[in-house]
């Protein structure tokens, strides 16, 4: 068996491929120990198959790891990108770090769940009630500064290649880019500086298969967070232009390595979507 998968839906159609539900990876231990590839487990099978059957998945582990949490994402970035991140403090949810943070941050800000997606989890704060509301929800205080944008970028990678890079307009209900919020796709032409810094975090992270979420403040691109499961709204081809570029990644990988990135891009000189 060449690969298997645990997400039937983002590999339907795969050749020599055999679909599993994530519950029977106990049942199949043998052919995933063989398989050339194991693609999309959920997140509670990443530690057993990488370490107890000795797996090469897709996307790789620094994928599922940096992209399970903000708090570790945010780290990383700081460490790769510390010019391309909005000023962010994280702290424990104590009495006191909350009246510093108050004091500190530049109002309004942005707070933020360590684990939320499509725009869910996040808070524009902008009164002392409100930062009490948000006080309530989170054992870790996560606030961002407020970038002055009313759009932001989603840049789609997958293996080492941009497939998509596309602007998300703010909802009619203000704050929110997120199209799951009701943010408006647009495909005007995307400023380089988005597209390169996204290739330089998913290159020195080791991600492979993410959507970045980029705001541009001026000319100078800032990162907010990054998707490792992102939709398909704004990609022309849709569904298939994105299992196409999986396959054609996977079968390039001859002789896989964790963490499954390679260090050199391929075809570096492919055009990039729509860059300004």
């Amino acid at each position: 068996m060449a690969w298997i998968s645990f997400d039937i839906f983002r590999t339907l159609g795969f050749g020599d491929t055999l679909q599993l539900k994530p519950e029977q990876i106990f049942n199949h231990k043998d052919d995933i120990s063989s398989a050339d590839w194991v693609l999309f487990p959920q997140y509670w099978q990443l530690n057993a198959l990488i370490y107890g059957l000795k797996a090469k998945v897709f996307p790789s582990q620094a994928s599922y790891l940096l992209g399970h949490n903000k708090i570790e994402m945010t780290r990383a970035f700081e460490v790769v990108a510390p010019a391309n991140i909005p000023h962010t403090e994280i702290r424990a949810n104590t009495p006191s770090n909350a009246d510093e943070l108050w004091e500190l941050m530049l109002h309004p800000f942005v707070a933020k769940l360590p684990k939320a997606t499509q725009g869910s989890g996040v808070w524009l704060i902008q009164t002392r009630s409100d930062w009490k509301a948000y006080l309530q929800r989170s054992d870790i205080l996560y606030v961002q500064e407020y970038l002055p944008i009313n759009r932001d970028i989603r840049v789609e990678i997958i293996g080492d290649q941009v497939i998509s890079a596309y602007w998300r307009l703010q909802s009619d209900q203000g704050f929110y880019n997120n199209v799951a919020k009701g943010g408006v796709i647009d495909h005007s032409p995307i400023p380089a500086q988005a597209i390169n810094l996204a290739l330089h975090l998913a290159t020195s992270l080791d991600i492979n298969h993410a959507g970045f979420d980029i705001a541009m403040v001026g000319d100078h691109p800032y990162v907010f967070e990054f998707n490792r499961l992102f939709g398909n709204q704004g990609l022309e081809g849709g569904d298939k232009k994105i299992r196409d570029a999986i396959i054609d990644y996977l079968n390039r990988q001859q002789q896989p390595t964790r963490p499954n990135f390679p260090k050199a891009p391929a075809n570096k000189d492919k055009p990039l979507p729509r860059v300004a």
